[in-house]
Protein backbone atom coordinates (compact mmCIF):
# COMPACT_ATOMS: atom_id res chain seq x y z
CA UNK A 1 0.00 0.00 0.00
CA UNK A 2 2.58 2.43 0.85
CA UNK A 3 4.95 1.13 -1.81
CA UNK A 4 1.77 2.16 -4.45
CA UNK A 5 1.27 5.80 -2.84
CA UNK A 6 4.97 6.41 -2.95
CA UNK A 7 4.63 5.41 -7.06
CA UNK A 8 1.42 7.71 -7.35
CA UNK A 9 2.67 10.26 -5.52
CA UNK A 10 5.89 9.99 -8.02
CA UNK A 11 4.35 10.02 -11.29
CA UNK A 12 1.94 12.62 -10.19
CA UNK A 13 5.07 14.84 -9.95
CA UNK A 14 6.20 14.15 -13.29
CA UNK A 15 3.58 14.36 -15.24
CA UNK A 16 3.14 17.81 -13.38
CA UNK A 17 6.67 18.85 -13.84
CA UNK A 18 6.24 18.08 -17.28
CA UNK A 19 3.29 19.97 -18.21
CA UNK A 20 4.76 23.27 -16.82
CA UNK A 21 7.48 24.00 -19.35
CA UNK A 22 5.35 23.16 -22.17
CA UNK A 23 2.60 25.49 -21.10
CA UNK A 24 5.36 28.05 -21.11
CA UNK A 25 6.51 27.23 -24.30
CA UNK A 26 3.19 27.26 -26.29
CA UNK A 27 3.06 31.09 -24.85
CA UNK A 28 0.90 30.30 -21.94
CA UNK A 29 1.68 31.21 -18.53
CA UNK A 30 1.12 29.19 -15.14
CA UNK A 31 -1.12 30.81 -13.00
CA UNK A 32 0.37 33.05 -10.56
CA UNK A 33 -1.23 33.59 -7.24
CA UNK A 34 -2.82 37.25 -6.57
CA UNK A 35 -0.90 39.42 -4.27
CA UNK A 36 -2.70 41.50 -2.45
CA UNK A 37 -0.89 45.31 -2.05
CA UNK A 38 -0.34 47.54 1.08
CA UNK A 39 -3.00 47.46 3.66
CA UNK A 40 -4.38 51.22 3.81
CA UNK A 41 -6.36 52.21 6.11
CA UNK A 42 -7.74 55.89 7.32
CA UNK A 43 -7.86 56.05 11.05
CA UNK A 44 -10.78 59.07 12.43
CA UNK A 45 -10.22 59.48 16.21
CA UNK A 46 -12.45 61.71 18.10
CA UNK A 47 -12.18 63.14 21.81
CA UNK A 48 -9.89 60.53 22.90
CA UNK A 49 -9.33 62.77 26.08
CA UNK A 50 -5.71 63.40 24.15
CA UNK A 51 -5.55 66.23 21.60
CA UNK A 52 -2.52 65.10 19.71
CA UNK A 53 -4.44 61.44 19.25
CA UNK A 54 -7.45 62.90 17.87
CA UNK A 55 -7.75 63.47 14.26
CA UNK A 56 -7.29 61.50 11.01
CA UNK A 57 -4.20 59.23 10.23
CA UNK A 58 -3.36 57.43 7.27
CA UNK A 59 -1.74 53.95 8.38
CA UNK A 60 0.09 52.27 5.42
CA UNK A 61 1.41 48.55 6.36
CA UNK A 62 3.49 46.80 4.08
CA UNK A 63 5.17 43.41 3.80
CA UNK A 64 8.45 45.30 5.52
CA UNK A 65 7.59 48.54 5.92
CA UNK A 66 5.00 51.04 8.02
CA UNK A 67 4.24 54.55 6.65
CA UNK A 68 1.97 57.29 6.76
CA UNK A 69 0.72 59.94 9.47
CA UNK A 70 -0.52 57.47 12.22
CA UNK A 71 1.98 58.61 14.99
CA UNK A 72 3.18 55.42 15.99
CA UNK A 73 3.08 53.62 12.37
CA UNK A 74 5.73 50.53 12.98
CA UNK A 75 3.34 49.84 16.49
CA UNK A 76 0.05 49.73 14.65
CA UNK A 77 1.00 47.56 11.35
CA UNK A 78 2.94 45.35 14.50
CA UNK A 79 -0.68 45.09 16.26
CA UNK A 80 -2.30 43.84 13.30
CA UNK A 81 -0.41 41.35 11.85
CA UNK A 82 -0.34 39.82 15.31
CA UNK A 83 -4.29 40.27 14.90
CA UNK A 84 -3.89 38.46 11.75
CA UNK A 85 -1.64 35.95 13.04
CA UNK A 86 -3.90 34.44 15.23
CA UNK A 87 -6.54 34.71 12.52
CA UNK A 88 -8.69 37.35 14.23
CA UNK A 89 -10.25 39.85 12.23
CA UNK A 90 -9.77 43.30 14.35
CA UNK A 91 -12.55 45.24 12.54
CA UNK A 92 -15.57 42.92 13.85
CA UNK A 93 -18.02 44.60 15.26
CA UNK A 94 -18.82 42.92 18.68
CA UNK A 95 -20.94 40.10 17.86
CA UNK A 96 -24.65 40.12 18.41
CA UNK A 97 -26.52 39.06 21.46
CA UNK A 98 -23.15 39.53 23.55
CA UNK A 99 -23.83 40.53 26.96
CA UNK A 100 -21.54 43.15 27.63
CA UNK A 101 -20.70 45.17 31.09
CA UNK A 102 -22.45 48.60 31.50
CA UNK A 103 -20.01 50.81 32.04
CA UNK A 104 -18.65 54.08 30.22
CA UNK A 105 -15.39 54.52 29.41
CA UNK A 106 -15.41 57.99 27.86
CA UNK A 107 -16.38 59.83 25.01
CA UNK A 108 -13.54 58.43 22.74
CA UNK A 109 -15.21 57.57 19.05
CA UNK A 110 -12.97 56.17 15.81
CA UNK A 111 -13.72 55.26 12.33
CA UNK A 112 -11.64 52.94 9.95
CA UNK A 113 -11.86 52.89 6.71
CA UNK A 114 -9.56 51.47 3.88
CA UNK A 115 -8.46 48.11 2.81
CA UNK A 116 -6.68 45.40 5.53
CA UNK A 117 -5.58 41.87 3.48
CA UNK A 118 -7.08 42.87 0.64
CA UNK A 119 -10.66 43.60 2.37
CA UNK A 120 -12.98 46.74 2.72
CA UNK A 121 -13.00 47.99 5.86
CA UNK A 122 -15.49 50.49 7.86
CA UNK A 123 -15.47 49.59 10.83
CA UNK A 124 -16.15 52.42 13.83
CA UNK A 125 -15.47 52.17 17.37
CA UNK A 126 -16.33 53.60 20.82
CA UNK A 127 -16.00 52.99 24.62
CA UNK A 128 -19.54 53.06 25.27
CA UNK A 129 -20.04 49.53 27.02
CA UNK A 130 -17.52 46.80 28.23
CA UNK A 131 -17.32 45.16 24.79
CA UNK A 132 -16.46 47.81 23.11
CA UNK A 133 -13.64 49.34 25.28
CA UNK A 134 -12.25 45.80 24.94
CA UNK A 135 -12.50 45.93 21.11
CA UNK A 136 -11.02 49.54 21.35
CA UNK A 137 -8.05 47.83 23.70
CA UNK A 138 -7.47 45.33 21.40
CA UNK A 139 -6.62 47.82 19.02
CA UNK A 140 -3.88 49.97 20.85
CA UNK A 141 -1.22 51.06 19.28
CA UNK A 142 -3.72 51.56 16.15
CA UNK A 143 -6.52 53.21 18.27
CA UNK A 144 -5.08 55.40 20.99
CA UNK A 145 -4.98 55.54 24.83
CA UNK A 146 -8.40 56.67 25.48
CA UNK A 147 -8.79 58.37 28.70
CA UNK A 148 -12.15 58.19 30.47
Amino acid sequence: MLRRLVLMSAASLAVLGAAAPAALAEGGGLPLPLLAGPDKLTITVADSGNPAADGTFELECGTRTAEGTHPRAKGACDRLKELADEGRDPFAPVAEGTMCTMQHGGPATAHITGTWHGKDVDARFSRGDGCEIARWDALKPVLPMARS
